[in-house]
């Protein structure tokens, strides 16, 4: 073919539409010669060599080119895994910074850049043409109608996260129409989102919708990647979650998706991998950044054949690298000023802080982002730890991120199925883990959580004993074999009215706790209505009923409560405070911010705290005592609260504070009661109330 091609500029990398043509730049430091190629479906329909080269950016400009063209790279250097370079223009490549990606791989032993079932491996090199296996990037129109969107305006302590996937949230959901369920349509629909307004959440946090690769030997043993913690396209939205199947389309239903849950008051957070990618080790296949420049993207080993691997997958993104770091940047900036999205939850956020080995909070990537104009401002949570040495490091996180609190899930954990710790921790992490984040943070730093998409539903999580995942193919391998949960009496489901009624109970505990807690709340999708995964607490590869909210089996009785329970957070900052407690009275009513009660009505002392045997504890929370002012500088007061938690198999009877922490109480919840069951029942200060074996409590004296 003919085709018009002029130099083009470094800069944007990717490609980019101006209205007349697309320019193309792509970062390569070690490439000898590189070649753009164009396709039409998946005929290759010309091949250009790229003769410009800015910086080692390499670039041109084709004046014909149109919005959904799609195209890939073949680029040649040295090919020497030992020296850490894998170059094979045999393999046609995924532009690092596509917009969108065509669709989903073709597994074949094309894809890997060694021959394989050679006896030297990976130092052996493939002849065979990879182009007809893998997606092509696509040039997209980056236009988009946006009705003058705002992100909603939402500070951690007015944030209630819900944690979904988009596919499953919706797949099975009868009211939303048959052909957009499971995708970001379906996510914009307004069954989906009256649905989050009712329950009151105010943020979703979407499991990864970057581009993602589902693994070889999943697909060989008939599975797949559902999750999609295998990212290969760091500014692609996937194109499995949309509905239209037009190359390209899957950018502007995602804005879509974003414009509507904006229009509701509800924040969009993205879980986003930029640790590691989906072409594993030395014997994962050449897709992207293997190809482009292996030594430019990877933290490789002294012998540089090999990968570091911080994350379990084979490969670690080296994040000390300036050619790294700025796709990390710029991926970042693309999701928040190009496709609006409110904040971002990072994947075993430990490996980014990794300077050579060791893990050091100060590195470059976190200084740059604190610098940042842009990412700065939107929603920062870690997930505090990676697999590698010393890579648990909850609490250690710079100012301005939250955190994953796996603290809080562990003890909250342990307190309700009765293990001997002390009430000391529980404290702690109900009043927002100041021992965690006090020194430079706020209690908003601590995203509280029971369970997340990793590990057991919180049906099963009063359900089992033991993991049951045979369906994922593994032999009941994987997975997390301590999952301090506890089947209240039988393994899986009974017919035992007693032990179901006790599972019941056990779920509002743990809910009532997580939303009661100072700090952040985080509700997994499907939790609310009982969601099980039949015990699988690695449901990474089941794409498929285990992992979908099953809508026509919803527990209503547990999803009222929860509704109930998040409407009451909402309601009352005396449970999301933006400050720490101080412990001192309170000059309004001279009751200390805080107190807390044994039984007999009378003030915990320090040797109350390290008792093991201690199963129950109330927290006097005054409303007046925020430590907080309004926009016109008056001082925030709220609603007074008096919460019990009875761990104790055994109903305890407790004694109401004096008259002087408020004179009538109703009460707002009781885990042991049916939703809705606690209408018009009231107290007065000095009178006892039974606090039933299991349960929570919580009183309200109104301001």
């Amino acid at each position: 073919m003919d085709i018009k091609m002029y130099s083009g500029k470094p800069f944007p990398l990717g490609s980019t539409w101006d209205g007349e043509g697309v320019n193309f730049a792509i970062y390569s430091e070690n490439a000898t010669k590189i070649e753009l190629c164009l396709f039409d479906a998946d005929k290759e329909t010309a091949r250009l060599e790229l003769r410009e080269s800015t910086n080692q950016i390499w670039h041109c400009y084709l004046p014909d080119a149109k919005p959904g063209q799609l195209y890939g790279y073949r680029v040649s250097g040295p090919y020497e895994p030992q020296n850490g370079h894998r170059f094979n223009p045999n393999k046609l490549l995924i532009d690092p910074y596509a917009k969108a990606i065509s669709g989903t791989i073709d597994w074949d032993d094309a894809l890997f850049g060694y021959e394989m079932g050679h006896p030297d491996e990976d130092l052996s090199f493939s002849e065979l043409d990879s182009a007809p296996y893998i997606p092509k990037s696509v040039v997209i129109d980056p236009n988009f109608n946006w009705e003058d969107d705002e992100s909603p305006s939402l500070q951690y302590y007015n944030t209630v996260i819900y944690e979904t996937h988009v596919k499953g949230f919706t797949k099975l959901q009868p009211g939303i129409p048959e052909e957009i369920r499971g995708t970001y349509a379906g996510i914009a629909h307004p069954v989906t989102i009256a649905y989050l307004k009712d329950l009151g959440i105010t943020a979703i946090e979407l499991m990864p919708v970057h581009h993602f690769v589902s693994d070889r030997y999943l697909k060989e043993k008939g599975l797949t990647n559902y999750w999609g913690y295998n990212t290969i396209g760091f500014f692609a939205p996937d194109a499995r979650f949309s509905s239209s199947g037009v190359q390209g389309q899957q950018v502007n239903e995602f804005k879509n998706m974003i414009k509507e849950l904006h229009k509701a008051g509800i924040q969009v957070i993205l879980d986003v991998v930029y640790n590691h990618t989906a072409e594993g080790n030395q014997m994962g296949p050449t897709l992207s950044f293997k190809g482009v420049d292996n030594a430019a993207y990877y933290r490789l080993t002294d012998d540089k054949r090999y990968y570091n691997d911080y994350t379990g997958t084979g490969n670690t993104l080296n994040a000390n690298l300036p050619s790294v770091l700025r796709l990390m940047m710029d991926s970042l900036r693309y999701w928040i000023t190009e496709m609006h999205v409110d904040g971002f939850r990072f994947d075993l956020a430990a490996t980014l802080a990794r300077e050579l080995h060791e893990v050091n909070r100060l590195s470059a990537f976190f200084d740059i982002i604190h610098q940042d104009p842009v990412i700065s401002q939107v929603k920062l949570i870690a997930e505090p730890w990676d697999i590698g040495e010393g890579g648990y490091q909850v609490g250690k996180f710079p100012p301005g991120w939250a955190e994953w609190n796996g603290k809080y899930r562990d003890c909250i954990r342990d307190y309700w199925r009765g293990s001997e710790n002390s009430l000391a921790e529980f404290a702690d992490r109900v009043t927002g883990s100041a021992d965690l984040y006090q020194d430079y943070r706020r209690p908003t730093a601590s995203i509280n959580f029971i369970t997340a998409h990793d590990g057991f539903t919180l049906n099963d999580l009063v359900s089992y004993n033991d993991k049951h995942n045979d369906a994922n193919g593994e032999d009941n391998n994987d997975g997390e074999s301590n999952n301090r949960s506890w089947n209240c009496g039988a393994e899986g489901p009974t017919d035992d009215q007693g032990i179901r009624d006790l599972r019941e109970r056990q779920k509002k505990n743990f809910l009532a706790t997580l939303f009661l807690s100072q700090g952040v709340p985080m509700l997994v999708a499907g939790d609310e209505i009982s969601r099980t995964q039949q015990g699988n607490n690695n449901a990474y590869c089941q794409d498929n009923e285990i992992s979908w909210l099953n809508w026509n089996d919803v527990d209503q009785d547990l999803l009222k409560f929860t509704q109930k329970l998040i409407k009451l957070r909402n309601e009352h900052s005396v449970f999301s405070r933006k400050n720490w407690f101080k412990g001192v009275p309170v000059k309004d009513n001279g009751i200390e911010d805080i107190a807390w009660f044994l039984p007999d009505g009378t003030t915990m002392t320090e040797e109350h705290w390290n008792q093991n045997y201690a199963k129950s504890v109330a927290i006097f929370l005054n409303g007046k005592g925020l430590h907080a002012m309004d926009s016109k500088g008056n001082p925030v007061v709220d609603d007074s609260f008096y919460v019990i938690f009875n761990a104790h198999y055994e109903a305890v009877s407790y004694q109401i504070p004096g008259e002087g922490y408020g004179n009538q109480w109703d009460l707002a919840v009781d885990t042991s009661q049916p939703s809705g069951s606690e209408q018009e029942k009231q107290y007065q200060a000095g009178e006892t109330i039974q606090v039933e074996g299991r349960s929570v409590v919580a009183l309200q004296h109104k301001r």
